[in-house]
């Protein structure tokens, strides 16, 4: 009989927690855990205290004789973990309106994962997730790390390349949301097609082979533009060109609207700006209004509303995951891993997400071959915009974060993007401590941050 399982998951408090409890409440049988122990900071500690609440309700429902633990003491949580999942907001909500918020001040696309704000989040996440894979060297030092924290190709790079920590694998639901909608768009169940991921985190193509192995990539890029084909709730439905899609041959993800159809998604962005500001702001009610439904005392289960949240099927692939290391599964997953040759034109020690066996050993990527020169090209750009964040946010160094800018195709170029990126800064001063330098010398210089001046927005017209 194998040994039980301890699990800790940082950033415990999130709303996303139930699905994980979910999750492993579906797969006890096949993961024998006895503890779980969910960590948040002081600024959480309200939500921890619901979600967890919460949580030990769900276990108390079933037959298994599972302890839910809270802490806001990570070290504690760590020591002698067997799983770490990551789902922490550095900032919470109010950082992300601020990453939406400058960049549309300034008629910039401002986005949760890409853009600027996408740079801003890794800039604020990657000190933080150093700290924790230091601590699980001395605490948990045979544990896996699995991260779901955005950008979550970005933190796995870190990780696994910067920190060291093999024993990591990265996670998103976007490719799960496609394998979840796309087969009955032509009349097939899942267990009927053959799908083959590779790229970047959210920014990956797919193709895929029905069960006699014929490629029915095509048919499904014809109905790419239609409702409920598995774009995530919180992108723009801008119509893909056909005849581009069709002269790759492969499904590019939802993100990809933001680089093909550019213009179309910021006009987009701004004026759903105008009209509602950020989408952190509506997420905000969003979540007031489910952590008002955790508090239920007679709620034992995930309840609907949280499919409101977005990010769906996020926490039951690390559930998956976990159980496919723990029992040796073998199975094939799309994950943020090493490239190890898989995709050619991108370093072996670059880290990409792509379908891969996962295994007591880890992930194992499964070769895609030649990326042909529109596809390369892409990838070999975005890659080194994720290569300059992550430098800039270990380095503070303030030349490096401007290289990430300008190379970052959704970022307007010249003095506007230096306007935003001294904005964001200042902006996030407080989880910024690697820019303290550059920080107090543009406020010295009368940098000041809009985040607060939705106003403006109206008064310029934007």
């Amino acid at each position: 009989m194998k040994k039980q399982i301890k699990i800790a998951t940082i950033g415990g408090g999130s709303s996303y927690t139930p699905e994980l409890m979910e999750g492993f409440i579906k797969r006890y049988d096949e993961l024998p855990i006895s503890e779980i122990w969910l960590v948040d900071i002081e600024a959480g500690k309200e939500k921890l205290e619901i979600v967890g609440k919460l949580s030990q309700r769900m276990w108390d429902a079933t037959p298994y004789k599972v302890k839910v633990f809270t802490t806001l003491n990570r070290k504690e949580a760590l020591v002698g973990a067997d799983f770490v999942t990551t789902q922490f907001r550095v900032g919470l909500l109010d950082a992300r309106i601020k990453d939406e918020r400058i960049p549309a001040l300034h008629g910039m696309l401002g986005q949760e994962t890409n853009g600027a704000g996408g740079i801003f989040k890794a800039f604020r996440t990657i000190p933080v997730i150093k700290e924790i894979v230091e601590d699980m060297k001395v605490l948990c030092p045979e544990a896996w790390l699995i991260n779901f924290t955005n950008p979550s190709g970005i933190i796995t790079e870190a990780v696994i390349k910067h920190f060291g920590w093999k024993n990591c694998i990265g996670l998103c639901n976007v490719p799960v949301n496609s394998m979840m909608s796309e087969p009955r768009i032509i009349g097939k169940d899942l267990s009927q097609l053959n799908y083959q991921f590779a790229g970047l985190n959210h920014f990956h193509w797919h193709k895929v082979f029905d069960e006699e192995g014929k490629e029915v990539t095509a048919q499904l890029i014809d109905h790419i533009n239609e409702k409920d084909g598995g774009t995530p709730a919180n992108i723009f439905e801008a119509e893909f060109s056909l005849e581009l899609l069709h002269s790759m041959n492969l499904l590019p993800c939802g993100y990809h609207r933001y680089y093909y159809s550019e213009k179309e998604m910021l006009e987009h962005s701004l004026e759903d700006f105008r009209k509602g500001g950020t989408r952190a702001e509506q997420m905000k009610e969003v979540e007031a209004a489910l952590f008002e439904v955790y508090k239920n005392p007679d709620l034992n289960k995930k309840p609907e509303e949280l499919q409101k949240r977005g990010g769906a099927y996020y926490s039951d692939a690390a559930c998956e995951c976990i159980s496919a290391i723990y029992n040796n599964k073998g199975i094939r997953m799309v994950v943020s891993t090493e490239n190890n040759g898989a995709i050619p034109c991108l370093d072996s020690d670059s880290i990409v997400e792509i379908s891969s066996i996962i295994s007591a050993k880890g992930a194992e990527p499964i070769a895609w071959g030649k990326m042909e020169s529109f596809e390369k090209g892409w990838l070999q750009l975005m890659k080194a915009m994720e290569e300059c964040t992550i430098t800039a946010a270990l380095s503070g160094d303030y030349g490096m974060a401007l290289q990430a800018f300008m190379v970052n195709p959704l970022v307007q170029k010249g003095s506007e993007a230096i306007e935003v990126l001294n904005e964001l800064l200042v902006a996030h001063e407080r989880y910024l401590p690697q820019f303290k330098e550059k920080i107090a010398e543009l406020k010295k210089q009368g940098v000041e941050s809009k985040d607060s001046v939705v106003v403006e927005l109206m008064k310029n017209g934007y």
